[in-house]
């Protein structure tokens, strides 16, 4: 349903209008399932999936995530149905933006307040989204949903409550664990981070960055890697173990082993988000990129309606 392979990116919300719509255009001709994006200063989830879903006939948009500190459950409940019932089963809402405590975090000089601690506040922003009256016209498909989950209990509460989870910055490790803990009906839809670049010293120093980033402003992803083992000389590194977990850079062989790798740890869906310099889009690694779509990775996925 939401196709083997897909595309996460955050370069969208640097495009005007008119560029956001012939990329979901592209994306969906090339043959990916799915588009993914994320939430931040850019344009609202929302907005940003009526322009992608408005520009395409078949491909399934992805909210990843939708930050839960940036609306009520109310007016986030009315754009999932409104959105659902506009282009039935080609909307998968994720959400997340919960903390591993309560402090707020500061972002391009501002403060994002705090939804509160992560696990109650996610089960209550779920509670409170299906309790929302329904007076518009009935999506024809009943909207799904996952949960950007990463550590044991919220992965729990993703199969528990939601279609599965869509982990983020995680080594195929992650996928493993993620399974084993959600049981094997639950969807997993995995985020990868690539650079297409055969000068393998140059596509490093890129992928240490980005992992550098993570490593140093982002705690709840830096609690998933202490979970899997990895330790302080790791994170203020960052070191080649880390970056190498978290990156597949290298030629398309490379990134085709490793989305391999995470449909053999249990995947249902890999996300790749072609790491780049700049606000350009990665049309050209995307293109080259595309072939995986066609790829036999993982035999029984095809078979469990995702």
């Amino acid at each position: 349903m939401y196709g083997k392979v897909g595309i996460w990116t955050w370069t969208l919300d640097q495009q005007p209008a008119s560029l956001v719509r012939d990329a979901a255009a592209e994306i969906e001709e090339l043959g990916y399932g799915t588009l993914w994006f994320g939430e931040g200063f850019g344009r609202d989830t929302v907005s940003q999936a009526w322009l992608t879903l408005s520009a395409t006939t078949r491909l399934k948009v992805a909210a990843g995530i939708a930050n839960i500190a940036f609306r009520d459950p109310i007016s986030m409940a009315a754009a999932e149905r409104a959105l659902n019932e506009a282009h039935p089963g080609r909307y998968l809402l994720g959400l997340g933006g919960h903390r591993v405590d309560d402090r707020p975090i500061q972002a391009d000089g501002y403060s994002i307040p705090s939804p509160g601690r992560a696990l109650a506040t996610m089960t209550a922003y779920l509670t409170a989204m299906d309790a929302v009256p329904l007076n518009s016209p009935a999506p024809a498909v009943p909207p799904r949903r996952v949960l950007a989950a990463l550590g044991p209990k919220m992965l729990a509460l993703a199969s528990e409550r939601t279609l599965g989870a869509h982990p983020y910055f995680v080594p195929v490790e992650h996928t493993r664990r993620a399974r084993e803990i959600m049981g094997p009906d639950a969807f997993l839809a995995v985020e990868q981070a690539v650079i297409l670049d055969s000068d393998v010293t140059r596509a490093r120093e890129a992928a240490t960055q980005h992992v550098g980033f993570y490593a140093t402003q982002a705690p709840h992803q830096v609690a998933s890697l202490r979970r899997l083992g990895f330790d302080e000389a790791d994170l203020t590194g960052p070191s080649r173990r880390l970056v190498d977990a978290i990156v597949a850079y290298g030629d398309a062989a490379t990134i085709d082993e490793r989305v391999r790798e995470h449909f053999a740890a249990g995947a249902d869906h890999v996300c790749l988000q072609v790491l780049t310099p700049g606000d350009a889009l990665p049309l050209r690694e995307w293109r080259e990129l595309s072939y995986l779509n066609h790829q036999p990775h993982r035999l029984d996925a095809d078979r469990r309606n995702f």
